[in-house]
């Protein structure tokens, strides 16, 4: 058996490489199918933890039941080839399959405890046999090594070649074939990847000997070499780097901007350090290192790693500039990363190789071997991924969320030094003693000296230098789905704030967009009485509804429940009391997902989720969203959608008006100027063409029932028909030849956030608006008014557009 295994290493080598194509086509399907399965079960907190519980519950229960299952008389490259090739099909079969399952999803859809049970079950539907398939891999190869602190350090650097094609998959994938291609062309790579590696494997395995022997087991107890300890220090380590990600993750993004490209960075820079790590890690793992002293060391000196991350993220990185060209934040954001997050990624990722070897017995299967800890890893990784993301930070915030991190870090690494520490002659006892005194209190004072994220950074994000010093914070919070915070301003202007970025404010040009959403859409409709308000923001918009004497119901679907609590406590005024007014619901959820569940329809839908540049935003602007929304809208009904110019490019603002009118061919747009300048516009879609009536519509704002509509346009500067319809700046039928080569946003390439995500530093807004209106006409047939009446809108038209 010795002369067959030493003959063998010379294909090590050639398996790392298998490993680097395996871990590639993995996250390049991660990526793929968690964009697939956001588009049906929502992307909220609790969607998004049941669905990385699923995909890594897959991942634990595969790498466990392997060598349960498969025999060690079985070719370990020919069941890796198979395993590979499994997981290729799994990934084809998936893309038809589960536009099909949405569908039968839709139809049983709810809410409440039993909606969230129903989605953890369409998750495991389609998650569970790949997932399995992925965990069975490590163990599948490891037969093929030995139980030797060599062998066991071979497992470790296919671990870390695995995490190095993990890395370059979600580049490729981030930066490459969803911005440019689709899920689609995505999954082809990947599935090629898969069968190549299995092609490969395969042919690999016709010249490596394998003889049964060496897949020997031993029977002794794991107890007796205390491996249990090694399994927990191991599952807690999973826990911290899972939950530290959730944490780093949304810190960060508030500083580079959530951008599809930014998730792509913080995660690429997450899983170098892991690879890195893993590789260091291995080449320990075959020296004389006591690996459980190592590993011990490892955890120890992760307290001073997160304790480092937590004190970079708060009072050092957000205080960096930003700005400038797309490489130069490309650059900026990647050395953001790395600064604060390699240090624990890389130990981490010395953590899985040096376990493998302190958990190691002479003559025991290496798939189990790989397989326990790998499963003890990813359990703990599950546990931590859904108690940060669902319960600690909700609860708690992120400063005591990396308290918690550095708790179990520091027990980790007592776990592993514990019995060490009594295991001395009587002399050497206190010195040692006295050491882990020193410790205790070392890491009681960086618990205790933890900064959390500044009140600045929570409401201004990446333009805290612009805008951070010059406010006073009267709310400060931290969500399950995002930050929120209420600043006011020394002129007395309050702005309100998620995850970084103003969303509304009581400024002028802000104020009257909010009510431009409300009133057009409401004054547009007949008789409206049924309202859904998608995004709650501020409540301005949904407060404009609550002023007309026809409405009786108005849903209003969030996604984060502290927002409108934040927005009835601090903007009533501004938004009329809406969320206290008995006609109002609010809905906690996806908004996406609640007009899948919901078989109600609406007289108006009127939409204004945050900026498109926002990783998962695209979902609110794609073509099949919008025909959602057409069919929740009854006969008659109409929709309004905010679309921003500023921090945006001519190409995103094309692909979201196009994508619009794709659905609402006799859709129209409106302007909101900021002194004179464009700023931001809103759509306005029914399902025919439409005719307004001035002279009707001015007689409805006569009306004493509709005394306190007047007095909010009029508060805006919006005062009568002609003034409020002097906001027009173009319709579809006009805007054609505008529009030609523009790229529409479909669920399956979402391309907007791609597009949109290159503008986070543009500020063009004046000059996409005047492209706008150069191609803008009066709208014959679509202005119903009396001569006079239609002059003097022809001159307000005239004065919006003036020297443009």
């Amino acid at each position: 058996m010795s002369d067959t295994i030493n003959a063998n290493r010379k294909f090590l080598p050639f398996l790392i490489i298998l490993f680097v194509g395996s871990g590639c086509a993995a996250l390049i399907y991660e990526i793929v199918w968690f964009q697939m399965l956001q588009l049906i079960i929502g992307s909220s907190a609790i969607s998004l933890g049941i669905l990385l519980g699923t995909f890594m519950g897959g991942m634990c229960v595969g790498s466990v039941m392997l060598s349960r299952i498969i025999s060690t008389r079985y070719h370990p490259l020919k069941v890796y080839a198979l395993l590979e090739l499994g997981i290729g099909v799994a990934g084809l079969i998936l893309l038809f399959v589960l536009p099909l399952i949405g569908t039968i999803y839709i139809g049983v859809a709810t809410y409440g405890f039993w909606g969230h049970f129903l989605r953890g079950i369409v998750c495991a539907i389609c998650l569970f046999f790949p997932t399995v398939l992925m965990g069975a891999t490590l163990p599948a190869i490891a037969r093929w090594t030995e139980s030797t602190p060599r062998g066991v350090s071979w497992l470790g650097f296919f671990y870390g070649g695995n995490i190095a094609g993990a890395v370059c998959g979600c580049l490729f994938a981030g930066f490459y074939l969803l911005r440019l291609y689709d899920v689609v062309t995505a999954t082809y790579v990947a599935v090629a990847l898969n069968f190549a590696v299995a092609l490969v494997g395969y042919g690999l395995a016709k010249w490596a000997e394998y003889g049964a022997s060496m897949g020997k087991t031993t029977t002794r107890s794991l107890w007796m070499i205390d491996a249990w300890r090694v399994y927990v220090a191991i599952a807690i380590s999973g826990a911290c780097a899972l939950g530290a990600q959730v944490i780093w993750t949304r810190l960060l993004s508030l500083m580079m901007g959530a951008t599809v490209y930014a998730f792509s960075i913080i995660l690429g820079v997450f899983l170098i350090g892991l690879g890195v790590g893993s590789s260091v890690g291995a080449y320990f793992a075959r020296t004389k290192v006591n690996s459980k002293i190592a590993l011990g060391w490892c955890q120890l000196l992760l307290v001073g790693a997160i304790a480092w991350a937590a004190y970079a993220l708060s009072q050092l990185l957000p205080y960096w500039t930003s700005g400038g060209t797309y490489a130069v934040q490309f650059q900026l954001d990647l050395l953001r990363c790395f600064v604060a997050i390699f240090p624990a990624t890389m130990l981490w990722g010395m953590s899985f190789p040096l376990a493998l070897a302190a958990a190691r017995l002479q003559g025991r299967d290496p798939g189990a071997l790989a397989g326990s800890v790998y499963a003890a890893n990813t359990a703990g990784a599950i546990v931590g991924a859904l108690g940060f993301s669902v319960v600690l930070i909700a609860l708690l915030g992120t400063q005591i969320a990396q308290q918690v991190l550095l708790i179990l870090s520091a027990f980790g690494a007592v776990l592993m030094f514990g019995r060490s520490l009594w295991q001395v002659r009587d002399g050497d006892r206190r010195v040692r003693s006295d050491r882990w005194v020193g410790v205790v209190v070392g890491v009681s004072l960086l618990v205790w000296s933890m900064p959390g994220p500044p009140p600045s950074l929570i409401a201004y994000g990446r333009s805290l230098l612009d805008w951070g010093e010059n406010a006073t914070y009267i709310y400060v919070g931290e969500g399950m789905n995002a930050s929120v915070a209420v600043s006011e301003l020394d002129n007395g202007v309050r702005n309100f704030h998620v995850s970084g970025k103003i969303v509304a404010s009581s400024e002028p040009q802000d104020m009257r967009l909010q009510c431009l959403l409300g009133h057009l859409s409401a004054l547009m409709h007949r008789e409206p009485r049924s309202v859904l308000v998608v995004g709650c923001g501020a409540g301005v918009t949904a407060g404009t509804y609550v002023l007309y004497p026809s409405v009786e119901r108005i849903v209003i679907c969030e996604i984060e429940p502290l927002i409108p609590p934040a927005a009835d406590v601090y903007f009533g005024p501004e938004n009329y009391d809406v969320l206290k007014d008995p006609r109002v619901e609010i809905i906690i959820d996806d908004a996406r997902h609640y007009l899948l569940a919901t078989d109600e329809k609406f007289d108006i839908i009127t939409s204004d989720p945050i900026h498109p540049w926002v990783k998962g935003a695209g979902a609110l602007y794609s073509k099949e969203y919008f025909e959602l929304c057409k069919e929740r809208l009854n006969p008659g009904g109409v929709i309004t959608q905010w679309v921003p110019l500023y921090e945006s490019r001519l190409d995103a603002v094309k692909s979201e008006i196009a994508t619009f009118f794709e659905v609402f061919p006799h859709g129209t747009i409106w302007g909101n100027q900021d002194d004179g300048e464009g700023y931001d516009v809103v759509l306005l879609g029914q399902e025919g063409p439409l005719s307004v009536d001035v002279d009707a519509l001015q007689e409805r704002l006569d009306r004493e029932d509709y005394t306190e509509v007047w007095y909010s346009l009029n508060d805006v500067s919006l005062g009568s028909a002609v003034a409020l319809l002097s906001t027009y700046a173009g319709r579809a039928r006009d805007l054609g030849e505008w529009l030609a080569e523009a790229q529409i946003n479909l669920d399956r390439n979402m391309r907007l956030q791609y597009l949109a995500g290159l503008g986070l530093n543009t500020y063009e807004a004046d000059a996409i608006y005047t492209a706008l209106l150069e191609h803008a006409r009066y709208p014959d047939n679509f202005f119903i008014a009396t001569e006079a009446t239609e002059i003097a809108l022809k001159t307000q038209l005239a004065r919006q557009h003036e020297g443009r």
